[in-house]
C-alpha cells in the first residue's frame, strides 16, 4: 500500500499549533523568580499575551485595552456633539419656514382674489352671479381670515426652540409638508425620552393614548413611592407592583426592585450621558426641547422625579461625560446610539481591567467583547482563558484554595529551562565532561584500556590481550598468554562534591537587574547536579539582612524585601560551613554571588547592620572564610559590580582561600558559574600507561 498527500495554500482557516505548557511556563519564568508570586506572574502573562512558536503574538489583556481605548478616542476625535441640537433646531426652523411658505401664499391668494373681485364690481353682472361673486368673497374672506390668524400665531412664536415646539402641538398647520415634517420631529424626540425607559413602558409613551399615558404615568408615579420608600429605608412592596403592571417590564420581567433600577439605570446611561457630554446651556434647551415633545406636564414631572431618584441611589452620577472634540455633524438618534457604544467601551473596559489585574476573566462579556473589537479577540481573550487551563493539564501549577501554586514538576521545569538557557549562550565545545588531572583505580569502566597493573580491577580487554600475545609470539595455536599480555579497560573515579551556593537577596540585587540571573541560575545548578551529577550534593543559601537555607521548591518563590536592610555574608558563610559539615570525604565548595560588600554581621545571634561597610564587619566576614579555608572548602565568588572597594574585599577572600573570583555581568552570571563548576570538578582514571 501505498500513501498519498496532497498540499494546499495556507488560507487562514487550517488549525494552527495551539503554544504548549513548556512555552507557557517559559514565558511566565521571569516574572514568578522576579516577584516570587505565581498569582501576580500569571496575570502578567494574561496582561501581555504570548509569542507563539510561530513568531506571532498572542494578544494579551493590555493590548485589548490598548484597541478599545484608542477606538474611544477615535469616536471623540470624531464628533461634533454640539451638532445634535442645532440639527434639531435646524429642523424645526425648517418645518416654521415651511408653514410661513405657506400662509404667506394663502394671504397672497386671498388678496389677490380681493383685488380681482373689486374690478367685478365695476362692471355689470347679471343677477346669478352676482350671488356667486358674494359667496366666493365670504369663503375667501374666511380663508384670509384663518391665513391671518395663523400669520399672526407665526409673528408671535417665541425666539426659544423649546416654546416653539410646545406652541405648535397645539397649532394646526395649513402645510402639510410641515406638518409631517412636524410629527416626524415630535416622533423622535419621544423615541428619545422613552430610550430611557424598558422596552414596554417605550410602547405606552410613545403611542401615547389617553389611557396608556395615565397607566403611564400611574406606575412611574408608584415606582417613585418604592423608590422613595427604600431610600427611607423601608420595604416596598414590589411584588404588588409587579401585579398591576408587570405586563409592561417585558418578556422578561426584573425579579426584584433592585433588577428594574438596575435595568432602568442602564437604559437611562446614553441619554444621561449625552446630557452630561453638552455645555450646560446646551443641556438644557435639549432637555427642554425632550421635555415638551410629551406634551404632558405631569408625566414630565414623574419621568423627572425618576430620574433624580435614580441618580440618588446612583451616588449622584448623572452619566458619564465624554469630551468629545470632532467636527463631523451627528443625528439625535445616532448621538444616542453613540453613548450607549461609548458606555459599552465603559462596561468592557472596567472588566477588561478587572481581569487584567484581579484574573477575573468569567466576567467579560463575549457578546460586548466581540461587538466592539472584533471576533478575532474574543479567540484570543478565551485563548487566554485557556492558558491556566494548559498549565494545569501539563501538571505544572495546580489550585490550592482560591489560588494556583507551582507543583514540583513546575519547579522541576523551570530549572531544566534555565539551564537550556544558559546551554543556549555558550559557544559549541565550551562545556562538556569534567576535566581529567590524573589517574585513579577504581570507578566506572571507560572505553580505553591499559596494560594491567596489581591491584587494577580486573575489567579485561580480550581483545588487546590476545593482541598482544599475537604480536609478542607470532600466528599460531594455541595462544600462549604472558602475564605482561593482559590489558584491562580504563576505569573513571570520580569524588563526590558537596556544594553551597549563595545567593545574595539584598534590594540592589533587583535594582540592578541581577535577582533573577541568580535565581535562574540556582535552579539551573540544581537540575544540572541532579541529572548529571547525582552523588554531588547541593544547598542553597540566601542572605540579606540574615542567612537561611532555600529548599529546591522555594527557589522560584523567594524574592526581594526593600524594607529589609544588609547584606549578610558572615551568617551565609555560618550557615554553609555547617551545611557543608554534614559531609566527609567530599569536596567541598561554596559558590558565592553577590552585587556589593558585606554590610552586616553577626552578633549574640543579631544582625548588625553598618553603611558603609564597618571594620567589625569586614573582620568578622573574613574570620569566616579563613573557617572555612582550614576545613579546605573552595570558595568561589561571581561578583556582579566592579567597584574598587568590592574588589579590594574579594580579592582578600581569594588571597586567604585560594578560590577563583569572577566579575560577570547578569545575562553572562550563568554561563561563568556553570562552566566554572563542570570544568573543575575532580575526576581520577585509573592506571599508568
Amino acid at each position: 500500500m501505498t500513501s498519498s498527500y496532497r498540499y494546499t495554500n495556507w488560507d487562514g482557516s487550517q488549525a494552527e499549533d495551539s503554544l504548549d505548557a513548556d512555552d507557557l511556563l517559559s514565558s511566565l519564568a521571569d516574572d514568578l523568580l522576579n516577584f516570587g508570586d505565581l498569582q501576580h506572574a500569571l496575570r502578567n502573562l494574561m496582561q501581555r499575551g504570548v509569542e507563539t512558536p510561530q513568531g506571532d503574538n498572542m494578544q494579551g489583556l493590555r493590548d485589548m485595552l490598548q484597541d478599545l481605548r484608542q477606538q474611544r478616542r477615535d469616536q471623540l476625535d470624531k464628533y461634533n456633539l454640539s451638532s445634535v441640537l442645532e440639527e434639531l433646531k435646524e429642523a424645526l426652523s425648517k418645518i416654521i419656514e415651511e408653514e410661513q411658505s405657506t400662509v404667506t401664499e394663502r394671504l397672497e391668494q386671498t388678496q389677490a382674489f380681493n383685488e380681482s373681485e373689486s374690478d367685478k364690481t365695476n362692471s355689470p353682472t347679471e343677477e346669478g352671479e352676482e350671488g356667486d361673486q358674494q359667496e366666493n368673497k365670504r369663503l375667501n374672506d374666511l380663508l384670509q381670515s384663518i391665513a391671518q390668524k395663523k400669520q399672526d400665531f407665526l409673528d408671535e412664536l417665541s425666539d426659544n426652540e423649546s416654546e416653539q415646539l410646545k406652541a405648535l402641538q397645539s397649532y394646526e398647520f395649513l402645510s402639510p409638508e410641515a406638518n409631517d415634517q412636524f410629527q416626524e420631529l415630535l416622533e423622535r424626540l419621544k423615541e428619545a425620552m422613552s430610550s430611557q425607559m424598558l422596552d414596554q413602558m417605550k410602547e405606552s409613551l410613545n403611542n401615547m393614548s389617553q389611557e396608556d399615558k395615565q397607566r403611564t404615568k400611574d406606575m412611574i408615579s408608584d415606582l417613585n413611592d418604592m423608590i422613595n420608600q427604600k431610600i427611607k429605608g423601608e420595604e416596598p412592596d414590589f411584588d404588588s407592583f409587579m401585579e398591576k403592571y408587570g405586563d409592561m417590564m417585558g418578556e422578561n420581567p426584573p425579579q426584584s426592585l433592585d433588577e428594574l433600577l438596575e435595568q432602568l439605570q442602564e437604559q437611562m446611561n446614553a441619554m444621561q450621558s449625552l446630557m452630561s457630554s453638552l455645555p450646560s446651556d446646551e443641556r438644557d434647551q435639549l432637555q427642554d426641547l425632550l421635555s415638551n415633545s410629551l406634551g404632558d406636564p405631569d408625566l414630565q414631572a414623574e419621568l423627572n422625579e425618576l430620574a433624580e431618584n435614580l441618580s440618588f441611589l446612583n451616588s449622584g452620577k448623572n452619566g458619564t461625560q465624554y469630551p468629545f472634540r470632532g467636527g463631523e455633524d451627528i443625528s439625535l438618534e445616532a448621538a444616542a446610539d453613540l453613548m450607549k457604544q461609548m458606555n459599552d467601551m465603559d462596561s468592557l473596559e472596567k472588566s477588561l481591567e478587572r481581569a487584567q489585574y484581579r484574573g477575573e476573566m468569567d466576567g467579560v462579556d463575549l457578546d460586548q467583547l466581540e461587538r466592539i473589537l472584533g471576533k478575532d479577540t474574543v479567540e484570543e481573550f478565551e485563548s487566554l482563558k485557556n492558558l491556566v487551563d494548559a498549565l494545569e493539564d501539563a501538571g505544572y501549577i495546580q489550585k490550592d484554595g482560591d489560588e494556583w501554586r507551582l507543583t514540583p514538576r513546575g519547579t522541576r521545569m523551570i530549572g531544566e529551562n534555565a539551564l537550556r538557557e544558559i546551554f543556549r549562550q555558550l559557544k559549541i565545545g565550551t562545556v562538556g565532561n569534567h576535566q581529567v588531572p590524573e589517574n585513579g583505580r577504581q570507578g566506572e569502566r571507560l572505553d580505553e584500556s591499559k596494560p594491567y597493573e596489581f591491584g587494577d580491577p580486573f575489567h579485561l580487554d580480550m581483545k588487546q590481550t590476545i593482541m598482544n600475545a599475537l604480536e609478542r609470539e607470532g600466528r599460531g595455536s594455541p595462544v600462549q598468554l604472558d602475564p605482561d599480555d593482559f590489558e584491562i579497560y580504563r576505569s573513571e573515579l570520580q569524588t563526590t562534591t558537596a556544594t553551597v551556593l549563595l545567593v545574595d537577596l539584598s534590594w540592589s540585587m533587583a535594582l540592578r537587574g541581577s535577582f533573577v540571573a541568580a535565581k535562574k541560575v540556582a535552579l539551573a545548578l540544581q537540575n544540572l547536579i541532579k541529572a548529571q551529577y547525582p552523588r554531588d550534593t547541593f544547598y542553597v543559601v540566601g542572605f540579606n539582612a540574615y542567612a537561611r537555607e532555600l529548599k529546591p521548591n522555594e527557589l522560584p518563590f523567594v524574592s526581594w524585601d526593600e524594607s529589609v536592610v544588609g547584606t549578610n555574608m558572615h551568617h551565609a558563610l555560618m550557615l554553609a560551613e555547617g551545611l557543608l559539615a554534614r559531609h566527609s570525604g567530599s569536596s567541598k565548595q561554596i559558590l558565592m554571588v553577590s552585587d556589593g560588600e558585606p554590610t552586616a554581621h553577626m552578633e549574640n545571634g543579631r544582625s548588625q547592620f553598618s553603611y558603609p561597610p564597618s571594620p567589625v564587619t569586614i573582620r568578622e566576614t573574613l574570620k569566616a572564610v579563613k573557617r572555612l579555608t582550614q576545613k579546605q572548602v573552595t570558595i568561589n565568588t561571581f561578583m556582579l559590580d566592579r567597584s574598587y572597594s568590592l574588589k579590594e574585599f574579594v580579592n582578600q577572600i581569594a588571597k586567604l582561600n585560594g578560590g577563583r573570583v569572577f566579575f560577570s555581568t547578569p545575562d553572562q552570571l550563568g554561563e561563568y558559574m556553570l562552566v566554572d563548576y563542570v570544568e573543575h570538578k575532580t575526576k581520577q582514571i585509573s592506571g599508568r600507561r
